[in-house]
């Protein structure tokens, strides 16, 4: 009988989704070799090659790829055993802001990750705009945020920075529309700069749809009714980036910022951010190797 180890499995799916032993080793708190010294016994416990190390980045193979859907089952139940019968004694609520177009993909995993740890505490997502989330933050009602921007505040701390792109409906045409048509939220921070581009670069505008609602914005979109700006990999699947042929001027980038990290109020929110951390921190999933 051939017993999986937790340990080396979770070994495993950190170089998945750190894109890398030594990122991996990182958040792990382990040395890379104790890392690489758990691959190499998961890899002899199955008899399999899990990792293709031909390339200077570390990717599945195809047995690889299937091994990761279980592992990660397996930690994430190990996980909520643990939690749930030996963490009764952390109860409590914590406020927790994030933009709407930041939510996917990193937010549902961390939320999935703290309820198996601390399966009492309840986590109340807000999703509102930047600049509400921070007016929040600074009254007390949010414990932890989110926010999206070219600078950041006091007490803030940058997780990672993302290009601003133009989207637009999957083959769709209403880039090429003059005066181009916009779909943004009144209070969405990328707009002004947005408008700013497009008449430093002599394109004509127009306001496709005045809505305070992401969902009522993302369905103009999908219709080919207008254009819009999101943050690059944080797109609906119904939308798609607008052709580098087309002449829509640069956007820039936008910072993901996290407060109430650095002075977080208990130890719960502490367990929170660093979740959060590590989720932002994470580099894009692996390639698989079809050969």
């Amino acid at each position: 009988m051939r017993n999986l180890d937790i340990t080396t499995l979770r070994s495993f799916v950190a170089v998945s989704d750190y894109g890398g032993v030594t990122r991996a080793a990182s958040a792990l708190n382990l040395t890379q070799s104790a890392v690489s010294m758990q691959l190499k016994r998961l890899e002899e416990l199955l008899g399999l090659t899990l990792l293709d190390r031909s390339n200077r980045k570390i990717g599945l193979t195809p047995s690889g790829e299937q091994m990761l859907t279980y592992a990660r089952r397996l930690v994430e139940l190990n996980d909520e055993v643990v939690g749930r019968l030996t963490n009764q004694v952390w109860e409590g609520e914590i406020a927790f802001g994030v933009p709407h177009d930041i939510i996917y993909p990193v937010i549902p995993r961390v939320l999935k990750q703290f309820n198996a740890a601390f399966p009492r505490v309840r986590v109340q997502l807000n999703s509102s705009f930047s600049s509400a989330l921070i007016e929040s933050y600074g009254s007390g009602d949010m414990d932890l945020i989110l926010t999206t921007e070219t600078i950041i505040g006091p007490g803030g701390e940058t997780l990672t920075e993302l290009p601003l792109k133009w989207y637009g409906a999957l083959d769709g045409t209403a880039w090429k529309q003059r005066p181009l048509p916009l779909a943004s939220c009144r209070n969405c921070m990328f707009r002004p700069d947005a408008i700013k581009r497009l008449e430093e670069a002599g394109i004509d505008w127009e306001s496709a749809i005045d809505s305070q609602s992401d969902g009522a914005i993302e369905a103009t979109v999908s219709a080919d009714l207008a254009v819009t700006t999101v943050l690059e990999g944080s797109a609906p699947r119904h939308l798609e980036l607008v052709p580098n042929a087309s002449d829509l001027p640069e956007l820039g980038s936008q910072k993901i910022n996290l407060y109430g990290g650095r002075t977080p109020k208990n130890e719960l929110v502490e367990q929170l951010a660093e979740l959060v951390r590590q989720g932002f921190c994470a580099s894009r999933p692996m390639v698989v190797n079809q050969s």
